[in-house]
């Protein structure tokens, strides 16, 4: 049967123009060969400048950590294919679906799950998982590919380490501030706006007012935000375009090559051929001066509510800050809110905490996920398990009745018990990965272990997000869960 609801990936590693034609002429040669096979192509999944061969160390299912190829849009596939959501798999070629053995292994994985085995086909004809052939020269070809890339990975590393140690600048990447890209030679206008930052942390600017000058204490320097208002004002550009922060004038000044440094791997290997824009010793200073100071915690990564909290009066997202009382949930009229809405974090966040852990120790939560997939493969497997427990039971009563006798009924079981299993994991495998992960084993433990990010993942799998209700002014001043409301789908 051909594929009715294929994806299509196209992948390229590197786009150094961030113009995308790589993935734009892969797709259209694509949605070519879906056209001479018959297949009907639902998504296209576009990995732009993204490295099927490069790993990180991320925090796997079980709570160990390990490296893994940063690709969730072919995770996003493995998924897919796995729930039925999709039922076939397009490339443009073999590389460019895996460079790497482990991710290969999970797609052979999925394909083979199914009866028969769902189809993969390639533009360049390198990738078929068809039979145990094709897999057998899939398996080759992509440890071919890993060497490759490991050979070139570790020729271009010793070059960079080289290019280090002479202080040179290797070239690539994104423009830091200050810096141009040919030669990584200074810019004055920028090299102007660092030492000018630099003066202003450490409270020795001379282009302050009097009345400026005699407000900031020379001890302490101006803080970065206020920098950054500052230079907003004046329509100082970035880099990027973006709205100059506190967070970014920290880190423009604070760059090792600031100070004529060459960075290799995190450390500074001796001086760089460029020069410096401010002198070391007056640049670590700042730096200095910069690490001391308290109040820049990143409430983002701890606060994993942002994203689900939702204002009733206005449609915007609550968002973590300070407030008089502490930290919070806010309707940010910075951020185009209408500041009329807050609610105290950890107390909001314990609360809609229980309600999850409420909700996922009940034994039938598969059933209760309003995100699972409703696609026929599942909705047949939850059929076929429903006919698998009613005839367990059945079974058990012709035993106990004598009718079978144990053999006869331990053989019976087995089988029966092999579709149940089957069944499950077909079922649980609609639900997200986290939540998976969640499912696994015990809840309230693994619970614990999430990152903030996770959490809300969780959270958002299970409901679209929770209203926060106006404080109602005739209760007592303290934290009421009722302002908590689960918003229903749409």
């Amino acid at each position: 049967m051909k594929p009715t609801r294929a994806v299509l990936l196209v992948r390229i590693s590197d786009d150094k123009a961030q113009d995308a034609k790589g993935v734009a002429r892969q797709e259209e040669d694509g949605r070519v060969l879906a056209v001479r096979l018959g297949w009907t192509i639902t998504e296209v999944v576009v990995e732009n400048d993204t490295s099927a061969f490069k790993r990180r160390r991320i925090k796997l299912p079980d709570g160990s950590t390990g490296l893994r190829t940063a690709r969730p849009g072919f995770r996003s596939i493995i998924d897919k294919l796995a729930s039925g959501e999709c039922d076939g798999l397009l490339a443009y070629d073999l590389d460019r679906t895996a460079r790497d053995p482990r991710d290969l292994e999970d797609l052979i994985d999925v394909v083979e799950s199914r009866q028969p085995r769902i189809p993969v086909e390639s533009v360049s004809g390198s990738l078929r998982l068809a039979n145990d052939a094709d897999i057998t020269m899939a398996r080759v070809m992509v440890a071919i590919a890993n060497k490759s890339s490991r050979d070139t990975g570790r020729r271009v590393a010793r070059k960079h380490e080289e290019l280090a140690k002479e202080g040179k600048w290797n070239g690539g990447g994104f423009r830091g501030y200050g810096f141009d890209t040919a030669g990584h030679k200074p810019i004055p206008a920028e090299t102007k706006i660092l030492v000018e930052i630099g003066d202003r942390v450490l409270g020795e600017w001379d282009g302050w007012t009097d009345e400026q000058r005699a407000a900031i204490s020379p001890e302490v320097g101006e803080s970065l935000n206020s920098i950054a208002a500052d230079l907003e004002r004046r329509e100082v550009p970035t880099v990027t375009g973006a709205p100059w922060s506190g967070r970014s004038v920290g880190t423009v000044v604070s760059k090792p090559s600031v100070a004529g440094l060459r960075v290799y791997r995190g450390e500074v290997v001796g001086a760089a051929e460029w020069g410096a824009i401010i002198p070391e010793e007056r640049w670590e200073r700042v730096c200095a001066r910069i690490t001391g100071r308290a109040g820049n915690a990143d409430l983002t990564l701890q606060r994993w509510l942002t994203g689900v909290l939702k204002c009733p009066l206005c449609g915007h997202m609550l968002s973590g800050s300070h407030g008089n009382s502490g930290v919070r949930y806010w309707c940010a009229t910075p951020a185009g809110g209408c500041g009329k809405i807050a609610i105290k974090a950890e107390p909001a966040e314990e609360e809609i905490a229980r309600q999850v852990l409420d909700l996922l120790s009940k034994s039938k939560v598969l059933t209760r996920l309003q995100h699972v997939s409703l696609s026929e493969v599942t909705a047949e497997a939850r059929a076929e398990l429903a006919d698998d427990e009613a005839q367990l039971k059945e079974l058990a009563g012709m035993w106990a009745r004598k009718e079978i006798t144990f053999a006869e009924y331990g053989e019976a079981r087995r089988i029966i018990e092999k579709r149940v299993r089957e069944s499950r994991a077909l079922i649980t495998s609609a639900a997200p990965r986290v939540l998976r992960q969640l499912l696994a084993g015990d809840v309230h433990a693994s619970w614990s272990k999430l990152e903030p990010y996770e959490k809300r993942e969780v959270v958002l799998a299970l409901v679209p997000g929770y209203h926060v209700l106006p404080f109602d002014k005739t209760k007592a001043r303290r934290f009421d869960p009722t302002r908590l409301v689960p918003i229903k789908d749409e």
